[in-house]
């Protein structure tokens, strides 16, 4: 039975999420067609710059990406407290980035002289839009509807190009942030497009990597690593950069049966085996939610579930 997504993306239970939207009627999103004989590779580009572009306006950061032929992954978290620092007018100047603004907006912006009732409405519809501003639905269905609309126009036809809804999955603690990062870097790899993270064209790990072979700072757009859990933690993946990276090429190495034994120390930190993380990572889809047995225990009250199917992560 399909859940309400407000079921499915509750900032109570975490604040990430790993999301995938699926192409329908045998449309490309990416790729070559070999039936048509026609490339759709520039359509890759398309989804990028889009997402790079939201995350700007949106208090949801960047993760992890990875833009496939007929889908893509995303891992999202949701900054709810960038989006409560935000003043009326960032506010406003945020959501018409995308939206055009009501008359009353406009009155208010103008520097109008408003009734109190006029006031306490532009109050309200700002508050709406800054909830919005840190909703995942709302940031997937503005790079949803942008993408199909460019594809129905560039295919000429009309009608669905996405599957009704995007697929949602909570990710409750740190061990299943670290896998769905994984999971959706290693992708192409899996996918058997590219051999190497660093030849993954269109994905997160690939940005990253090129930013650190420049000596650049964390790539516009992406969420920063912010190193080991400690005190006055910045915001930040709870993770260093370098041990992500090398956990990512040591799965990539076991995948394909070769590179080193030596367990990344990351793992560590995770508490997790190498089978463990192995098997998280291969079946990282399955289910809504992602976590520790007692990660998920814990935020079924707040979901108002009885049961949840996921990934299970064992303690080891």
């Amino acid at each position: 039975m399909t859940k309400a997504r407000a079921s499915l993306v509750n900032l109570s239970a975490t604040p990430y999420y790993h999301c995938v939207s699926r192409c329908v009627r045998r449309s490309f999103l990416c790729g070559y067609d070999a039936q048509s004989q026609k490339s759709y590779e520039h359509r890759r580009a398309w989804i990028e710059t889009r997402l790079l572009t939201l995350a700007k306006a949106f208090c949801i950061d960047i993760c992890a990406y990875a833009i496939m032929s007929n889908h893509y992954h995303v891992v999202l978290h949701i900054n709810a407290k960038a989006a409560q620092s935000l003043t009326n007018t960032d506010v406003i100047d945020r959501w018409l980035a995308f939206h055009q603004a009501p008359v009353l907006i406009q009155r208010f912006r103008q520097g109008e002289s408003l009734s109190k009732s006029e006031y306490k409405a532009c109050c309200r519809i700002i508050e709406n839009w800054r909830e919005r501003l840190m909703s995942v639905s709302w940031f997937m269905k503005l790079l949803n509807q942008y993408i199909s609309t460019q594809a129905n126009r560039e295919d000429q036809c009309s009608g669905h190009f996405w599957e009704g809804r995007f697929k949602s999955q909570a990710l409750l603690d740190d061990k299943a942030l670290a896998a769905a990062m994984a999971y959706v870097d290693l992708n192409p790899v899996r996918a058997g497009i590219a051999k190497q993270p660093k030849h993954s064209n269109y994905t997160s790990i690939k940005k990253r990597l090129e930013s650190l072979e420049q000596n650049k700072a964390t790539p516009a757009g992406l969420f920063a690593f912010a190193g080991n859990p400690r005190k006055s933690m910045p915001d930040g993946i709870p993770f260093r950069l370098m041990d992500y990276l090398a956990l990512v090429e040591w799965t990539c190495h076991k995948r394909q049966d070769a590179g080193s034994n030596q367990r990344p120390p990351l793992l560590t930190q995770l508490n997790m085996s190498s089978e463990t993380w192995l098997a998280t990572c291969a079946r990282l889809e399955c289910g809504n939610v992602v976590g520790s047995l007692s990660s998920i225990q814990a935020v079924l009250p707040t979901l108002g579930l009885k049961r949840m199917t996921g990934v299970m992560i064992p303690n080891r």
